[in-house]
């Protein structure tokens, strides 16, 4: 595995696999790997000749006061499960490099960024989108691999690529979860004892709604209202949002089916913890 710190250092390097005939397979994290990022970068391996894995901290995309100069790091860890992973490239650039200059151009996808979490962390998805941006221009043409755990990210990322027509096909991975059923995150390090054993209420009520489709029920309100019930007998959860959502647009739905998408956000503690499930999954 080669690793890079500069743009242009990655670029040269992809511009000889590609001489070689090699397809890129390109998989961008925040770094702190865990099973779930190491399970993209094998699908990246199996479809790909080479595939770079990229560890930024994006600043852009954290609020005053959410957990930038916290968030988890093990560049030599994320380095040897990369390696072992099948990665052929790291590119770990820095903030200098990623961003030289004030940031003047940003990148804002409508619709599908609007709700849930883009309520929530109004400046979040900008944050998304423009450094995925900026990765997907310094890989170029590329196969792109995301986790369905950020499912409204992987719907932004997906329609920001068709709308500019981005030379990148965006791949949707499933969610890689602990044996308890907690999808597996790199905040979850953040997790007491007490607030672990309490997480998986997260998947327990994502899998109450969609038992209540799966028997008939119609109705978005009583899937959402069964999803908080059991979200808010965990006295250590505090709910953000328990959502039924078209599945492309992530509109808010009023009638559900098995392809309708059910989301949750809960804090524990300090942890913030989002999962989620198509209502045909069980």
């Amino acid at each position: 595995m080669q690793v890079h710190t500069t743009i242009a250092a990655l670029r040269h390097a992809l511009a000889v696999d590609r001489s070689q005939g090699h397809t890129i397979g390109l998989v961008p994290t925040m770094g702190f790997l865990h099973h779930g990022h190491v399970s993209l970068i094998e699908r990246a391996r199996a479809d790909n000749d080479s595939v770079v894995v990229t560890i930024f901290v994006n600043p852009l995309q954290f609020a005053p006061g959410e957990d930038l100069a916290s968030y988890p790091r093990d560049p030599d860890g994320d380095a040897a499960k990369a390696t072992a992973a099948g990665a052929t490239h790291l590119f770990c650039p820095d903030r200098g490099e990623m961003y030289p200059e004030p940031v003047r151009t940003t990148v804002t996808v409508g619709g599908v960024a609007d709700t849930m979490e883009g309520a929530m962390r109004p400046t979040h998805f900008a944050g998304v989108a423009t450094v995925v941006a900026k990765l997907f221009s310094i890989t170029g043409e590329c196969r792109a691999y995301f986790g369905e755990k950020d499912y409204q990210q992987l719907a932004v990322i997906s329609t920001m690529a068709r709308d500019l027509s981005m030379p990148v096909e965006v791949i949707g991975c499933p969610i890689v979860r602990e044996p308890d059923g907690l999808a597996m995150s790199s905040r979850n390090v953040y997790l007491a004892p007490d607030e672990r054993a309490a997480a998986p209420v997260l998947r327990r009520a994502l899998a109450a709604g969609a038992a209540l489709v799966a028997a008939g029920e119609t109705s978005a309100d009583a899937v959402r209202n069964t999803m908080v019930e059991v979200i808010r007998s965990e006295p250590l959860a505090g709910l953000d949002y328990a959502e039924v959502a078209d599945p492309r647009t992530l509109e808010p739905a009023e009638r559900c089916d098995g392809s309708s998408r059910l989301l949750i956000a809960a804090t524990f503690g300090r942890a913030r913890l989002i999962d989620n499930v198509a209502a045909a999954d069980r």
